[in-house]
């Protein structure tokens, strides 16, 4: 029998208490009339009503409030903590995204994620059986009372989420099982994971995870994808493994990711400081599904215990058979041994648990012909290889084109037009080309060497291709176009990507400088503007006509340079046409800035239409200020000589730390070497930077040392906000 999630009687909000649960009203009084007093009540209340309605609506799925309801009383909560400066660590306004992210740090899990033992044919299924009740019997247990908990084996990416006194604090990604990237506030966006657990959990938490994109999600986001000329995904899992690596938690938060929890990793009941009797640890992995319920974690109910191997191997025919009417990507199934103390007896190897087995699904494959190939242009330049294929049917699917992914997969293949091969969907959505089954054509595919947009040279980095075109390609104009509207570039609000495509079907927007040819009146001629959003895009494009120097730069898309190289390319030049005139060895001599760095730096002002773009946006206007030559304190020079590296929080964002020390004449690197003076660990430092230093011998200091050593040299921390 399937289990569905119970519910609970345990609520983040109690609607007799609550105004904002039940019919809430959204008539709200003006943020300026309220004392401080009152926002900070109605903001708790606030936080505590949308904490439950996010349960309801992401993970019993059985919303109490309409829609723009809950935008209305998101919005009543963002609005009174940014007027009296309420925001808190936990508040549900964090999932919007929080500041860009310079890597991803490494973190230790606080147990193993070890991976799965897995067969596609029942024999395996059995044989993993036999070796678990011998096990069971060895240990001095009752083999004939071993049960599995079957569950769908899901095909996303595997996290860990902590919790403390039933707070979130930490999520990472598996990596090597040991350690794995920090993902917290890429997670943090997801809807379903919940900043606060309900009910009485344990003092310490962890929890394994996959976050997926539901299929009819990961659909509609391609199609957007397709239609701004980006590349789609390959499928839901490599949709979200991308995402979640995004460093831009704002990019993670637009992208519509989801999550079922599945297994306990530490459970620590001790040591807490929250009030009440917390639970034990459950003595079965099926209570552990029940305890998720209670505490607010998504999971499947797909969810089923059994006494026997056979009906286990039902199970997975089971799903199987429902695969295609499942809203997430699955390739198998998992079983796993029920009872705790059997799991404990049976323990593990250095690589996977002895009380677990992936039953896997077979691969949907079939065979075509090519009947020719495609070469598309995404939005940063990439040329992508498809395959048209003579229309056959793969997994009930007709498929009739199938992805070669780059130049190098085409020659690896040896692949031409003509060729007999074998189709593979990966992800039950985008097929591709595993292998030729039969050559039927002379040669390989040979790979244009112009764009087929712009008819620009394409140029090879490793196995990709891109065109060289840059701001002329007209394929790239409405990349360009975010880019340059991007907050760590010149920040432009209200010129997302719908209304850049937008501006661009309406043949308003060709280039870049054209952007600043716009009106009032171009924009409130289409649909869904009005003057007062007309007016306010122009304000901001207006204020963008003398950007400061690294912004404008970061705002080109060269590629390579990020904020960071921005901002060091326009300390170290001063003025944007030194820079345009600097050599590839002036360019080296930039910190962190090497061979490949400065050639591609070099390659994108030398192209013709990237210097006539930038020429078209001086004569709008459009010119960067010259650099500040450093602080009007005479401190210009007082950290000279030395380099940090910062790691981990800081009560700044590591980008702000990085100006205030360059400011004062400091380097600020983003890796350690022996050439680094200092690495700054705020909270959750990176281990890899840690070990780096310890290998070095660089010294580290927290932020507190990293203060005091300032002040040492007259330098304040943390930066004044500036006027």
């Amino acid at each position: 029998m399937t289990n569905a999630p119970s519910g609970s009687s345990t609520r983040y909000a109690d609607p007799d208490e609550n105004p904002y649960v039940e019919a809430p009203p959204t008539d709200f009084a003006p943020v300026a009339e309220l004392s401080p007093d009152a926002a900070a009540e109605q903001a708790d209340l606030l936080r505590a009503a949308i904490r439950e309605h996010d349960y309801r609506y992401y993970v019993e799925a059985d919303p109490i409030i309409p829609d723009e309801t809950y935008d209305a009383l998101f919005a009543r909560l963002r609005d009174l903590e940014d007027a009296f400066d309420l925001s808190t660590e936990h508040s549900p306004t964090r999932r919007v995204g929080g500041e860009p992210l310079d890597e991803l740090d490494t973190v230790e899990h606080l147990a193993p994620m070890r991976s799965i033992d897995n067969a596609t044919d029942a024999d395996a299924v059995c044989e993993f059986d036999e070796r678990v009740r011998r096990g069971v019997a060895d240990a001095g247990l009752d083999p004939d009372a071993v049960a599995y908990v079957c569950e769908p084996k899901f095909d996303g990416l595997s996290v860990e989420l902590v919790y403390e006194d039933g707070a979130y604090v930490r999520a990472a990604t598996r990596g090597d099982g040991i350690e794995g990237d920090d993902v917290t506030e890429q997670v943090r966006t997801i809807r379903s994971v919940p900043e606060r657990l309900r009910g009485d959990p344990p003092a310490r938490l962890a929890v394994r995870g996959e976050v997926y994109m539901p299929r009819d999600a990961f659909a509609a986001y391609n199609e957007k994808l397709m239609e701004r000329g980006e590349e789609p995904f390959a499928n839901p899992r490599n949709a979200a493994a991308g995402t979640l690596r995004q460093l831009d938690p704002s990019v993670v938060a637009e992208r519509p990711l989801d999550i079922f929890v599945f297994d306990v990793l530490a459970w620590e009941a001790d040591g807490g400081e929250r009030g009440g009797a917390q639970m034990d640890r459950p003595a079965t992995h099926r209570e552990e599904f029940d305890a998720f319920d209670r505490f607010g974690l998504r999971r499947t109910d797909r969810v089923d215990v059994v006494d026997d191997i056979e009906a286990a191997i039902d199970y997975r025919d089971r799903i199987l058979a429902d695969r295609d009417d499942l809203n997430y990507a699955v390739d198998g199934v998992v079983l796993s041994v029920n009872d705790r103390a059997a799991r404990e007896a049976l323990g593990s190897t250095s690589r996977a648990p002895r009380w677990a087995f992936a039953y896997k699904f077979p691969p949907r494959t079939a065979t075509t012909t090519v009947e020719g190939v495609t070469v598309q242009v995404g939005r940063t330049g990439r040329l992508t290889p498809v395959a048209e294929l003579d229309p056959v049917e793969v997994g009930g699917v007709t498929v009739s084109r199938a992805t070669l992914h780059n130049p190098a997969e085409i020659e690896a293949l040896g692949i031409n037009v003509g060729d007999h091969v074998r189709i593979y969907r990966a992800g039950d959505v985008i097929p591709y080309v595993p292998e030729v089954v039969e050559k039927r054509a002379e040669g390989t595919y040979d790979f244009p060497e112009t764009c087929p947009v712009c008819g620009a040279p394409v140029e090879r980095d490793g196995p990709l291709a891109f065109c060289t075109g840059g701001l002329g390609c007209p394929a790239q104009i409405d990349r360009a176009i975010e880019h340059w509207a991007r907050r760590d570039a010149l920040d432009i609000d209200g010129l997302g990507p719908e209304r850049v495509e937008q501006l661009r079907e309406a043949g308003l927007v060709e280039s870049l400088p054209d952007l600043y040819d716009l009106t009032v009146g171009d924009l409130t001629d289409l649909e869904g503007w009005g003057e007062t959003s007309a007016e306010n895009l122009i304000a901001e494009l207006d204020a963008t006509r003398d950007p400061p120097l690294d912004a404008f730069l970061a705002g080109l898309g060269i590629p390579d340079v990020g904020a960071t190289t921005a901002r060091a390319l326009a300390t170290h030049f001063g003025d944007l046409d030194a820079l345009l005139d600097a050599d590839e060895d002036a360019l080296r001599e930039v910190d962190d800035i090497g061979p490949e760095v400065a050639d591609s730096i070099r390659t994108f002002f030398d192209r013709e239409e990237n210097r006539a773009a930038i020429a078209e946006l001086r004569e709008r206007g459009v010119d960067p200020e010259p650099v500040d030559t450093g602080p009007d304190d005479g401190q210009a020079d007082a950290l000279a000589g030395l380099t940090f590296v910062f790691t981990g929080s800081l009560s700044v964002t590591r980008s702000e730390a990085q100006v205030h020390v360059e400011a004062h004449g400091a380097s600020a690197t983003s890796s350690v070497s022996g050439n680094t003076d200092y690495l700054v660990a705020g909270e959750n430092p990176g281990h890899s930077k840690r070990a780096d230093a310890d290998a070095e011998g660089v010294p580290v200091l927290d932020e507190a040392a990293f203060a005091d050593l300032l002040a040492d040299h007259d330098v304040e921390w943390p930066p004044a906000d500036p006027e």
